[in-house]
């Protein structure tokens, strides 16, 4: 399989990488894209963080701006984000590097959400995430 496959056949380029490399056959592989390849799952790491981060927060500021509607559901969210972020913290620990960034970026788009959501203005959310990320993920914690 050329280098080609990687546009035309990814997954028969992975097994091919994967077995050459193992192989040690270091100069037959497609070094080059195989790198692009890792740098890409890194990025999809640190995605999923955000993404996950962001529905904690969307739940978060729920709970706090919305009392009269919480449930269940909103308690089983914000339970469950706390779970996977957990492990998702645990499988990647060098996560921890860019978690002030992450929650940055999470937190922009759990306010665009919650707006959306709620119906309430923008404005009635804090500008910054009032919460630290050990207070997010304290199963004790429930904004008020």
């Amino acid at each position: 399989m050329s280098n080609s496959a990687y546009d035309s056949d990814f997954y028969g380029w992975a097994k091919e990488q994967a077995a050459l490399l193992r192989a040690g056959q270091f100069s037959r592989a497609d070094i080059e894209h195989v790198a692009e390849e890792i740098e890409s799952m890194g990025k999809g790491e640190k995605r999923e963080l955000v993404n996950r981060l962001a529905i904690l927060l969307l739940h978060l500021l729920k709970w706090r701006f919305q009392p009269a509607l919480r449930g269940p559901s909103w308690r089983a969210t914000i339970r469950v984000q706390r779970r996977d972020l957990a492990v998702h913290m645990n499988d990647n620990p060098s996560l921890k590097s860019v978690l002030d960034e992450a929650i940055q970026q999470a937190y922009g788009n759990a306010v665009i959400e919650a707006e959306a959501e709620t119906g309430l203005p923008e404005t009635t959310f804090p500008a910054e995430c009032p919460w630290a990320f050990e207070d997010m993920m304290d199963e004790a914690f429930w904004p008020e």
